[in-house]
């Protein structure tokens, strides 16, 4: 099963690395020298887990959503592939940024790209009139293997807009949401700050622009307990920092304590004037945040792969309903196989970097799948005669749904290397 499976792999990657366009959702794309796209990534296109009724991220995305109730128009899906000017040209982010390098990001062409957060539709969204809203859907971004990060994930983005003249009933509310969550077992401890490192933008009037900020810190402190409460005999505890994003400011993160730790929940602030003038929006402001759905739902859900995710083991999806959180029951725990990978690097300039670490996981990706459990990096060093680099990574082996054996990981190691020495030049040791 597992040559065949290769095979397929094989096929793929030809295709992409020989021909000279590539098909994403039906349509055809021609590639240049900016393309770093895999097959792998593009078979993920269009699998919309989030919209299947008894997934966890489903039923997550659902909570959100009722926490902020009909008031927020729910976004429908759009495509993933846009242009990097819509996903950070849109949002102010910096021509520098890491963000927009082939070794973060997943380019079809110079021209094209696969979005690499939700905010990237931000500006449409507010130039169709929306004021609140809520929208999720897949996003890419190239990452390392190991059992917390995937290159394909879910967001979900939330927003609302106030008018410069409905800053008398936004003070309203923030007393009537204030006085809700004084009733409810929680401690919030707001260490954020908005001044030099955090600052109020110079096209908002102060007053309004605090208001806004309160309004978002309210209304996430709900859906912080919405979510994380449950049945705990212990106040929920919620922690606000200081955070930098290109597209709000003043910028926030939420962090919540739970099972003994704090842990990230999400990335919110006061929305860039910038990005709303390029929606032709006038005399308004507001906040936006910004959540990974697959971070919260392995916490609530008890999932401890993010692999499963991505499964169509009828054992998965069967222990979960919409509406509920239930706890994963883990149904096998197949026996690891680890194999190492040696490699000298080719010579290249400093400037030059021969081989990025995500080049390697999205060639383990092509050919071995969700076979992989884990990469890492065990040995680097550099030979003190010959300034040569060399490199050893553990790929360590384990399948979710059945028992691998050694031929099967020797055959799929083999492969890898020949990629590995095709595409970047490395020298197996």
């Amino acid at each position: 099963m597992l040559l065949c499976v290769l095979r397929t792999h094989i096929s793929a990657y030809r295709r992409v690395r020989w021909s000279s366009s590539v098909t994403a959702l039906g349509k055809s794309y021609e590639i240049d020298g900016k393309s770093n796209i895999r097959e792998s990534i593009l078979s993920f296109l269009g699998r919309n887990v989030y919209l299947v009724p008894n997934h966890p991220i489903s039923i997550l995305n659902s909570l959100v959503r009722a926490h902020f109730g009909h008031t927020y128009t729910v976004i429908p899906p759009e495509s993933p592939v846009v242009t990097p000017a819509k996903n950070f040209d849109s949002l102010s982010f910096p021509q520098d940024h890491p963000g927009r390098q082939v070794s973060d990001s997943y380019y079809i062409n110079k021209t094209w790209m696969l979005r690499t957060h939700t905010s990237a539709h931000e500006v449409d969204i507010f130039s169709e009139g929306h004021k609140r809203w809520l929208f999720t859907a897949d996003v890419y971004r190239r990452d390392e293997i190991d059992a917390s990060h995937h290159p394909v994930f879910h967001q979900m983005e939330g927003a609302c807009l106030w008018s410069t003249s409905e800053m008398r009933s936004l003070e309203e509310e923030n007393a009537r949401l204030d006085k809700e969550l004084s009733r409810q077992d929680i401690i919030i401890e707001d260490l954020s700050t908005i001044g030099h490192s955090n600052p109020l933008q110079t096209a908002h009037d102060a007053h309004h622009a605090h208001l806004v900020a309160a309004n978002l810190k309210h209304s996430l402190n709900g859906l912080m307990l919405k979510l994380f409460k449950g049945d705990g005999d212990e106040p929920l505890k919620v922690r606000w920092i200081d955070a930098h994003f290109p597209f709000t400011s003043p910028s926030f993160e939420v962090e919540v304590f739970y099972h003994g730790k704090w842990l990230e929940i999400l990335g919110c602030g006061v929305v860039a004037q910038s990005t709303l003038n390029k929606a032709s929006i006038k005399n308004e402001l507001g906040w936006a945040f910004g959540l990974g759905l697959e971070r919260i739902a392995m916490v609530l859900f008890q999932i401890p792969d993010i692999r499963l995710f991505w499964t169509n083991d009828e054992r998965f999806l069967a222990q979960f309903q919409p509406g509920y959180i239930t706890k994963f029951k883990p149904y096998s725990k197949y026996p690891p196989i680890d194999h190492d990978i040696s490699f000298w690097l080719p010579l290249t300039p400093k400037e030059e970097k021969a081989l990025h670490e995500n080049d390697l996981c999205d060639t383990v990706r092509d050919v071995a799948g969700d076979l992989v459990e884990d990469v890492k990096l065990v040995d680097d060093f550099v030979h003190p005669k010959t300034g040569r680099r060399s490199q050893c990574y553990r790929i360590h082996y384990r399948s979710m749904n059945r028992t691998l054996t050694q031929q099967e990981v020797n055959t799929t190691t083999a492969e890898i290397k020949g990629r590995l020495e095709d595409m970047f030049g490395v020298e197996i040791r």
